[in-house]
C-alpha cells in the first residue's frame, strides 16, 4: 500500500487516477463472490450454499461497520501505535466529495471504498477453514467482532500513518501481513477451538465440483490485479506496472512448481492442484511484488507454489481440521511472500531498500519478522479467544446430526442442486405440500 505521505499543496484530482482506482476497487470486490465460488465448489454438495454465504455476508456486514467507525479505526489519526481514530470520519458525513487522500490524487471516497474492498475480503478467507460445521449466526457475529478488533488495528499497524509496523519500515504492498497472514492466523486459531468435522481423516471430503473451484481461482487471479497494482494508489511512477507485471509473473510460476510438485510426490497434474497453486503465487506476491523484479516475482511464485503444496499436508500430520486449506496457502504463502522481500528486494521498485541477495543484509528481513510474527500471534491469540466466547455462549457448531444430514438445509432452508428431476422448477410445482417436505426434509444416510 503506497504510504499516507503528504505532497505539495498543489497536488489536484486526477481524473485518471480516480477512475483507475474506481475500476481496481469493483476488481477487489469481485474477489469476495470469487472466493465463495473458489471455496463452494472445494466443499460437498451438502454444504455448498453455506459456503457461499459464508463469503456473502461478509459484503454487508463489514460495508455498514466500515461506514460506521471502520475506516475512522483504521485511516484515523493515530493512538498509541496501535489504533487510529477521526470522530469526523464516523459515519463518513463529513467527507468532501472533492477532499483529496492524504496527498494523492484521488478523493478520500475513492480510497476508503478501496480499502472496503480488502475489509470484506480478509474475513471471508477465514470462512474456507471452517466449512461443514459453523452455525450461520455465530459466523455472522464473529465477523463483526473480528473485523472491530483484529482487522482494523491491524491495517492501522501496517498502512496507517502511525501504527508500529508502518513506522518500523515493514514492507507489505497490498496485504502479505494484514490481510492473509491475519486470516490464516485466525483461522488456525477458530479451528483450534472448535475442533474437527465429523469424520476429518476418515470420510472422503472432495470437492463437489472442480469446475467451480477453476471458475473461482480464475475470477480471484483477475480481480487481484486490481488488489495488487490498484494498492500504490496510481500510476503516475510505473510501479503499479511493475506489481500488475509481477503478480502475473509469480502466479505463473506458482502453478508450476505447485503442479510439479504434485506430480513428483502424488502422480498426477490436478486441476485443485493448479487451482491452489495460483492462489498461493498471488497470496506470496502481494506484500512482495512492488519491490522485487520479474525475477524475483519467478523465485517468489516457484517457492510459494512448492513451499504451500507441501504446506496442506501439515493438518494431518498435526491434526488441525483445516477445511480448505487456509493455513497452508494463505497463511504460510503470506509468511513466505513477507519474508522473501528481506532476500529479493531489488531496490528499484517501491523503495530504495535491498534485499541480502542485492547488497542490503539481513536488516529488511528483520523487520519484515517483526511485522509477519505480531500480526501472526495477535491474530491467532484474540480470534481463539473470540471463538472461545462465542461457543460458550451462543455456540459455534452446528449439532453431529446437523453436520452430517448437511448444513445447507439446516441453516438456509436450500439445497445448491435440485435432483428431483430434470424439470427442476416443473417438478416442484407438481409435487404436493407433503411430498415437498419429505423431499426437502435432511437425510443422515447422505454425505455428499
Amino acid at each position: 500500500m503506497a504510504p499516507a505521505i503528504t505532497l505539495a499543496a498543489e497536488t489536484e484530482l486526477s481524473a485518471a487516477n480516480t477512475g483507475f482506482m474506481l475500476i481496481c476497487s469493483a476488481l477487489v470486490m469481485l474477489m469476495t463472490p470469487a472466493l465463495a465460488f473458489f471455496y463452494g465448489g472445494m466443499v460437498r454438495v451438502k454444504s455448498t450454499l453455506n459456503m457461499l454465504m459464508m463469503s456473502f455476508i461478509s459484503l454487508g456486514i463489514v460495508t455498514v461497520l466500515w461506514v460506521l467507525y471502520g475506516f475512522s479505526m483504521a485511516f484515523g489519526t493515530d493512538t498509541g501505535s496501535i489504533v487510529g481514530w477521526n470522530s469526523d470520519w464516523v459515519g463518513l458525513s463529513n467527507i468532501g466529495l472533492t477532499e483529496l487522500w492524504d496527498g494523492y490524487t484521488i478523493p478520500v471516497f475513492v480510497f476508503l471504498v478501496f480499502q472496503l474492498m480488502f475489509a470484506v475480503l480478509t474475513p471471508a478467507l477465514i470462512s474456507g477453514a471452517l466449512a461443514d460445521r459453523v452455525k450461520f449466526t455465530a459466523w455472522a457475529l464473529f465477523i463483526a467482532l473480528w473485523v472491530t478488533v483484529v482487522y482494523f488495528p491491524v491495517a492501522h499497524w501496517v498502512w496507517g500513518a502511525g501504527g508500529w509496523a508502518f513506522e518500523l519500515g515493514v514492507i507489505d504492498f497490498a496485504g502479505g501481513t494484514a490481510v492473509h497472514i491475519n486470516a490464516g492466523a485466525a483461522a488456525l486459531g477458530v479451528i483450534l477451538v472448535i475442533g474437527k468435522r465429523v469424520g476429518f481423516k476418515k470420510d472422503p471430503m472432495r470437492p463437489h465440483s472442480l469446475p467451480l473451484v477453476m471458475l473461482g481461482a480464475g475470477l480471484l487471479w483477475f480481480g487481484w490485479f486490481g488488489f495488487n497494482a490498484g494498492s500504490w494508489l496510481g500510476n503516475d511512477d510505473g510501479v503499479g506496472a511493475l506489481m500488475f507485471v509481477n503478480t502475473q509473473v509469480a502466479t505463473g510460476a506458482a502453478v508450476l512448481g505447485w503442479l510439479a510438485y504434485e506430480k513428483i510426490r502424488h502422480g498426477a497434474f490436478t486441476t485443485l492442484g493448479a487451482a491452489s497453486g495460483a492462489v498461493s503465487g498471488l497470496v506470496a506476491i502481494t506484500p512482495a511484488g512492488g519491490a522485487v523484479s520479474p525475477l524475483g516475482a519467478i523465485a517468489v511464485g516457484l517457492i510459494a507454489g512448492v513451499v504451500c503444496a507441501m504446506a496442506v499436508g501439515l493438518k494431518y500430520k498435526f491434526g488441525y481440521d483445516d477445511s480448505l486449506d487456509v493455513v497452508g496457502v494463505h497463511l504460510v504463502g503470506g509468511i513466505l511472500g513477507s519474508l522473501l522481500i528481506g532476500f529479493f528486494a531489488s531496490g528499484k521498485g517501491q523503495s530504495d531498500v535491498e534485499g541480502l541477495f542485492y547488497g542490503g543484509g539481513l536488516d529488511q528481513f528483520w523487520k519484515q519478522c517483526a511485522g509477519v510474527f505480531g500480526v501472526l500471534a495477535y491474530s491467532l491469540v484474540v480470534s481463539a479467544v473470540l471463538a472461545f466466547l462465542l461457543d460458550k455462549t451462543i455456540g459455534m457448531r452446528v449439532s453431529e446430526d446437523v453436520e452430517v444430514a448437511g448444513i445447507d438445509q439446516a441453516e438456509h432452508a436450500e439445497t445448491a442442486y435440485d435432483f428431483s428431476g430434470a424439470g427442476g422448477g416443473a417438478a416442484r410445482t407438481t409435487a404436493t405440500p407433503a411430498a415437498a417436505t419429505a423431499a426437502s426434509a435432511p437425510s443422515k444416510k447422505v454425505d455428499a
